[in-house]
């Protein structure tokens, strides 16, 4: 299993960007329309919460090396697309609060730039979530390529199996 992860992971390098497409390095690209939050998350692609701490903490508002970033993040991206945030939300700073927030969307009709929250850790309330890019898969296993923040200690695409989504919400607006 460890082997098939590390082919995800490779495939998931990106390289440069050209307009409303996010490349990747199996030669593949992911066209978005221009108003695309992905796009927007794409432009802080490689940012580490410690080499890139000043920036991150300006653009989310929160310190990415003493805060669980990644909501913070995805509500900042979407502001800066001129989408809703979630940031009305009790809990603006949770990933599981976005299950709350635009509307449902069923896991075949997942689309790049979706909102994508995911278990994380042993508490009811823990989660992560970041913006669907593409599917992938592994043998028999559909991994779904986030990019997102608070991965890796950074903004990056990470494989995801597909079955471990809690919910998939798309801004009004897409």
């Amino acid at each position: 299993m460890l082997k098939n992860i590390a082919l995800v992971l490779s495939i998931a390098t990106i390289s440069a960007c050209t307009a409303n497409t996010i490349p990747f390095s199996d030669d593949t690209t992911v066209r978005v329309p221009e108003n695309n939050p992905a796009l927007v998350a794409y432009a802080y692609y490689g940012m580490h919460e410690s080499t890139n701490r000043a920036e991150l903490q300006a653009f989310t508002g929160v310190d990415p090396k003493r805060t669980e970033w990644c909501a913070a993040f995805v509500n900042s991206v979407l502001e800066e697309s001129g989408l809703e945030s979630n940031n009305g939300h009790k809990y603006p700073l949770t990933a599981r609060a976005f299950l709350d927030w635009g509307t449902p969307v069923a896991k075949e009709d997942i689309q790049p730039g979706d909102v994508v929250v995911f278990p994380r850790g042993n508490q009811g309330w823990q989660g992560h979530v970041g913006f669907f890019i593409k599917k992938h898969m592994v043998g028999n296993t559909e991994y779904w390529l986030i990019l997102g923040g608070n991965q890796s200690n950074r903004v990056s695409v990470a494989p995801y199996a597909a079955r471990r989504s809690l919910g998939i919400r798309r801004p009004e607006s897409i």
